[in-house]
């Protein structure tokens, strides 16, 4: 089985990245793969509860890859790790298959609670180099999360991602409506200046009316 793994991991390299030339090559020199194959020795022994051989074979597998993922993450099939350094994945993070993970991508937990605390990905994600991914929650099977994005919020299906908060901006490709923002421009402004000198003046004359009144009473 792990095996067949780390050969769907070969295969996913070929198809999905232009510069690869060969199997042979994938499987020697490509970080991003001797990650994913420390990585899947790593998880048989946490699942077997030799939780002490399950983390020193991650560690030694990010001292060589500078790809840092804990042995309880759960990876599919398929996984492509492009170039691949500074890349962190934690614990409960499950990752689905044929996804696209570039450098300097985080899939991290937000605080320190026992239990799942990191994102779940669905199938045929793409996470752009430097992006974020925090939290427990699930992005949906086809969605994009552009580079540097900081994803804190849950993604429907077929999503485009992207900003510090990530917002969604396509679905299907399609862009999104962008929401109105009630923004005064400086014509409203010179608008609202200009009534509120009428109100004065109004309130002045009504003022002095009231003042003669009383005066002739």
């Amino acid at each position: 089985m792990i095996l067949k793994d780390i050969w769907l991991d070969v295969k996913a390299v070929q198809e999905r990245d232009p510069a690869a030339r060969s199997a042979l090559e994938v499987l020697l020199l490509y970080q991003g793969v001797h990650a994913l194959i420390w990585h899947r020795f790593a998880h048989w022994f946490y699942r077997r509860h030799m939780f002490f051989l399950a983390r020193l074979v991650s560690q030694l597998a990010r001292f060589f890859t500078l790809i840092e993922i804990h042995p309880g993450a759960q990876l599919g099939h398929g996984i492509l790790i492009d170039h691949g350094c500074g890349v962190v994945i934690g614990e409960t993070t499950v990752v689905g298959d044929n996804c696209t993970i570039y450098q300097g991508v985080t899939l991290g937990g937000v605080g320190t609670q026992k239990g799942k605390r990191h994102p779940t990905l669905g199938n045929n994600v793409t996470v752009g180099a430097g992006a974020k991914i925090l939290g427990s929650f699930e992005v949906g099977d086809n969605c994009t999360v552009a580079a540097n994005a900081v994803l804190l919020k849950p993604l429907e299906d077929n999503i485009t991602a992207v900003g510090i908060p990530a917002r969604p901006v396509k679905k299907n490709g399609i862009p999104l409506p962008k929401e109105e923002k009630n923004l005064v421009s400086m014509e409203h402004y010179c608008k609202m200046e200009e009534r509120v000198k009428e109100l004065e003046q109004q309130l002045k004359e009504l003022k002095q009316q009231m003042e003669e009144r009383d005066g002739t009473a």
